[in-house]
Parts: structure tokens; C-alpha cells; sequence
């Protein structure tokens, strides 16, 4: 795992990569997993300092380090970014996966806030990640929608053939 001068901790963001021995960090996201955090003193996890000092980890804290040992250890790089960051509309196409024109379109439409600065758009890591949730839910809402919509067409049909087996 890199290690990050103090002066680099304070980017708005920095991707960390996984060693070629990940064996210490599948380790890690295993016992972080077994952890029974209501056998821990508060409910909370302690962290000892190489000087003996121990303070405890708040719960967002413990979830975020689960997800960073878990995408390590697999192998992935991860990216750790504060909610202000402030992107160009490349990198936030490229961040929702989609082309720059089709981000553009949400930027227009008003799906997603974004600034201008100059004739240059700026969008804020915070919005991007709100319109994914919200695009997500109106997913889930469309896709259950449709598979209502087609048991109700089954049914319909399964009754539509019954009917018809009957007359005759």
C-alpha cells in the first residue's frame, strides 16, 4: 500500500494501489469482517498508535477502511476523494461511465448542477454521486415496473388460453 507524505493528504483526491504481496491486506479485510463490533468497548474499534496511544474509530470510519482493505486485497486500486471535488465534465463522464456528449445532455437538461468557470463546466464529485443514486432508484423503480407489467401479460394470456380451451 502507498504511504502519503502529510502534505499529500490534504488533495482533494489520491488513488492508493495494492502491493504485489496482498497477503497482509486479505488479512486485514478478513478480520475486519469477523469483527463482532458489538463485543467491541462501545460498540466501536480502537486504533493503537506505535506510541501506545489508543483512540477509538468512529462507525463511518470502520466501514470506509472494510471497503478499502476489501478493494485492496482483491486487487483494485482505490480512490479516496473529498465531496467537494470539483471535475471536469471528461472526468465525470468517465467517473458515471457514460460518453462526454451524454453527460453534457445531463448537464444541460438539468439532471446534474454543475458551474462554469470561463466556458469551461465544473461539476462537484458530490452532485455526480447524487444523480448515481437517484438514476439507480429510478431504475430499480422502471425494472420493477416492467416485470409487474409482464406477470400481468402472462396472466392474461394464461387466461386468455384457459378461456379459449374452455368454449370449445
Amino acid at each position: 500500500m502507498t504511504i502519503t507524505d502529510p502534505a499529500d493528504r490534504r488533495a482533494s483526491s489520491r488513488t492508493y494501489f495494492p502491493g504485489d504481496d496482498r497477503e497482509d491486506l486479505v488479512g486485514l479485510a478478513q478480520l475486519l469482517h469477523e469483527m463482532d463490533r458489538d463485543t467491541l468497548v462501545g460498540g466501536m474499534a480502537e486504533l493503537r498508535a506505535p506510541d501506545g496511544r489508543v483512540r477509538t474509530i468512529p462507525n463511518e470510519v470502520f466501514e470506509v477502511l472494510e471497503q478499502v482493505a476489501d478493494a485492496l486485497a482483491s486487487g483494485s486500486g482505490v480512490t479516496v476523494a473529498r465531496n467537494d471535488t470539483q471535475m471536469t465534465t471528461q472526468q465525470a463522464a468517465d467517473f458515471l461511465g457514460v460518453s462526454r456528449p451524454t453527460l453534457v445532455k445531463y448537464l444541460e437538461d438539468g439532471s446534474i448542477s454543475f458551474e462554469r468557470r470561463g466556458r469551461h463546466r465544473r461539476v462537484l464529485l458530490r452532485d455526480l454521486v447524487s444523480f448515481q443514486e437517484h438514476f439507480r432508484i429510478r431504475r430499480r423503480a422502471a425494472l420493477r415496473a416492467a416485470a409487474r407489467d409482464g406477470q400481468a401479460l402472462e396472466r392474461e394470456q394464461q387466461r386468455q388460453q384457459h378461456d379459449g380451451r374452455a368454449e370449445t
